[in-house]
């Protein structure tokens, strides 16, 4: 390598690390002749991040006896100040993970079945939706009804993006509009991933608790567990430590730090840090959350072998066993969450990306966007295989 670009990629290698919110001392360049940090296929991947023009990324690792933790980037554009590891974002559909172990808790204590349909049970089943068969709670929880996802009919086109980002569309209404939709017979029993099912799965845990969903998730997950930077249904945009989301309409920026649909929702509501994310994992598989029953349930993968019930699944190479967790997705928030069934090895990362236009404005956005989700599961995936005994 020619001198003048070694000069120019420790001058980058500095700027990067000035913008790092470490938790502990990096580990620094490996001696001659030894293997690199474990950890060092997930930080390349995040310093390649703000290359990019990420806004911030954050994660977390941990394995018996051992964290590492770093962030890189701001917490908002306008102030400019250094993002923390333990700052907080929205993580989307890993809400999904956490609004399973509450159904799964009514499937324990006997108040509905995992095969009972829920059809004579939700009004919103004989009054707006319109199945076209029983529908189950396992149909529900591994996104094998067939229903469709109501952002079918609220994002068609650029110009519905100001009422995604302004409008509270709340559970009941989500359900009428995907009551608008076609629910072909044909789908069900094939996967079909879908916001709408945990939506119905939210309104499943109300009547059977008695209870908003909100109150009864923070009984079942957030605060057994003192997930004290964990919520579902509060205002965090004016939190200090709230990494902000943007993205570009029209060539305009727009802070979309938490938009109104988002508050309280079953499908995609949690704000969260990486910590508490691993935090969840580790007691879910830990059994602290549920009996070994529900997990072997959740972890089944029959009907789509990438997903069980509430819980995404990867391959573990270093022993032949597997992994799961969540993915959560928005426009301007990016979160994979990977952990091994026994409790001990979790990792967590938080990509927040360049303002970009949407994917209903530039489809390219989109390819971006799974690109990059790619990028992060790869990293996770590598460093959790460097940790394995």
């Amino acid at each position: 390598m020619q001198r003048s670009r070694m000069l120019l990629l420790s001058a980058a290698t500095a700027l990067l690390l000035s913008l790092n919110g470490c938790t502990d001392a990096d580990p620094g360049p490996a001696p001659y002749g030894t293997a690199p940090p474990a950890t060092k296929s997930i930080d390349d991947t995040m310093r390649a991040f703000v290359e990019q023009e990420a806004v911030a990324v954050v994660a977390e690792v941990r394995w018996p006896g051992g964290t590492w933790s770093r962030a890189y980037g701001v917490r908002n554009l306008e102030s400019r100040e250094a993002a923390a590891p333990g700052d907080s974002v929205s993580v989307a559909s890993i809400t999904k993970s956490m609004t399973a172990v509450s159904v799964m808790k009514l499937v324990e204590e006997g108040l509905i079945g995992l095969d009972d349909p829920v059809n004579g049970i939700l009004e919103s089943f004989s009054t707006v939706l319109k199945p076209p068969g029983p529908i189950t709670v396992r149909q529900l929880l591994g996104h094998t009804s067939g229903m469709p996802t109501f952002q079918e009919a609220t994002e068609k086109n650029a110009d519905d993006v100001p009422g995604i980002i302004r409008e509270e569309i709340g559970t009941q209404r989500a359900l009428e509009i995907t009551g608008q939709l076609p629910w072909e017979a044909r789908d069900m029993g094939f996967f079909k991933y879908s916001d709408s099912n945990y939506l119905a799965l939210g309104q499943l845990i109300e009547k059977l608790r008695g209870r908003p969903y909100t109150e009864v998730v923070r009984a079942d997950v957030i605060d057994p567990l003192g997930l004290e930077a964990t919520s579902i249904n509060e205002v965090v945009t004016g939190k200090p430590d709230m990494i902000h989301g943007y993205i570009t309409f029209r060539d305009e920026r727009l802070d979309i730090t938490q938009s109104p649909g988002e508050m309280g929702s079953p499908a995609f509501g949690a704000i969260s840090t990486v910590s508490d994310v691993n935090d969840f994992y580790a007691a879910l598989f830990r059994g602290e959350l549920v009996s070994e029953e529900s997990l072997q349930e959740m972890t089944r993968a029959d009907d789509m072998p990438l997903f069980g019930l509430g819980l995404r699944k990867w391959t573990q190479d270093c022993d032949g066993e597997y992994r799961y967790g969540g993915m959560g997705g928005f426009w301007a928030y990016r979160t994979a969450a990977i952990a091994s069934t026994d409790g001990q090895y979790q990792a967590a990362m938080t990509l927040v990306p360049p303002p970009l236009p949407t994917p209903l404005e530039d489809p390219e956005t989109d390819d971006k966007l799974n690109h990059w989700d790619d990028q992060m599961v790869s990293a996770l995936q590598e460093t959790l295989d460097r940790l394995c005994p």
